[in-house]
């Protein structure tokens, strides 16, 4: 069959999520909204039906998401019955825990780690469930499915745990967490051959639409009230589409025509650019996401 790997796979996310819930005495599912969490979700779902998903949902809103994922979030929270707890970097800001940026390449998306490391003291989470995948970014690449943060929720890549075979390492000190991650060992193309095989939704701006867009040294963002186009920049009406979902104000879109799940399969399995070739953050050094990772970002 065509999508075996898929089942072995969506078996491995399983088994790791059963064993987070019988490790850890509050764990958390970090949820933004993008595909990689839906599917996080869908697996959660999966691994506990016919209970309750033992797991509080927890998205960190920098304030500058996109609407479409906002208003998909809490219907897909609706449906699952699940608990969600928001917290926001506005707060963060309000409370001086950060500093905005300032200018045109301004965003939150990097003050988000203090907002969400308060959040997990405040619940007292000692295993946070992430969907990020070992091909996403270099920096993704050293980590372990069981990833051991510090008391201080920062990582340290050269001191990770050996992972042999399905062992998984969740003894921890007094006050350090882990971060999880059940598809680490997923690709793009193993994620959207999922979604289509399960028929998951997902919110539209995964799929091609027409959007004003300006081009930000080489990356398309989408006009709107966080992202106003520089006096040398051009508003165009483009057909795109958005391989990650993030802040607005550092996620970029692709020229795209595909409307179906068939389409983007075939797209992403021709891509040359990751899907993260089109986040400003990372761009903005060649650490950036590791850096980010070292200072408690998931």
């Amino acid at each position: 069959m065509l999508y075996n790997h898929l089942k072995i796979l969506e078996s491995e996310a399983i088994y790791i999520m059963r064993e987070v819930a019988a490790q850890f005495e509050r764990p958390f599912l970090l949820f933004s909204g993008g595909k990689d969490s839906i599917i996080l979700a869908h697996l959660a779902r999966k691994a506990f039906y016919p209970g309750n998903i033992p797991f509080t949902f927890l998205h960190v809103d920098t304030g500058h998401n996109f609407p479409e994922t906002i208003a998909f979030r809490d219907a897909l929270m609706d449906k699952l019955g699940a608990r969600l707890e928001v917290r926001y970097v506005q707060d963060s800001i309000d409370q001086g825990r950060v500093v905005e940026e300032t200018g045109p390449y301004a965003s939150r998306n990097g003050l988000q780690t203090v907002t969400l490391l308060d959040a997990l003291a405040e619940f007292k989470v000692d295993a946070a469930i992430g969907g990020a995948r070992r091909d996403e970014e270099k920096a993704r690449a050293k980590e372990r499915v069981f990833s051991h943060r510090d008391e201080f929720g920062q990582w340290d890549p050269k001191n990770q745990r050996p992972e042999l075979w399905n062992l998984y390492n969740g003894r921890k000190k007094p006050n350090e967490n882990f971060r999880i991650f059940p598809i680490s060992n997923w690709t793009e193309l193993d994620v959207w051959q999922y979604i289509q095989m399960e028929e998951i939704e997902l919110p539209p701006l995964y799929f091609s639409h027409e959007r004003e867009v300006i081009d930000r040294d080489g990356v398309l963002l989408g006009v709107s009230d966080v992202v106003r186009p520089l006096p040398h920049e051009k508003v165009e009406r483009k057909i795109v589409r958005f391989r990650t979902i993030g802040d607005m104000t550092c996620t970029g879109a692709v020229e795209s025509t595909a409307v179906t799940l068939a389409e983007i399969v075939a797209e992403v399995a021709s891509a040359r650019v990751t899907e993260r070739g089109a986040r400003t953050d990372d761009k903005r050094s060649e650490a950036a996401m590791e850096d980010r990772k070292q200072a408690g970002y998931f």
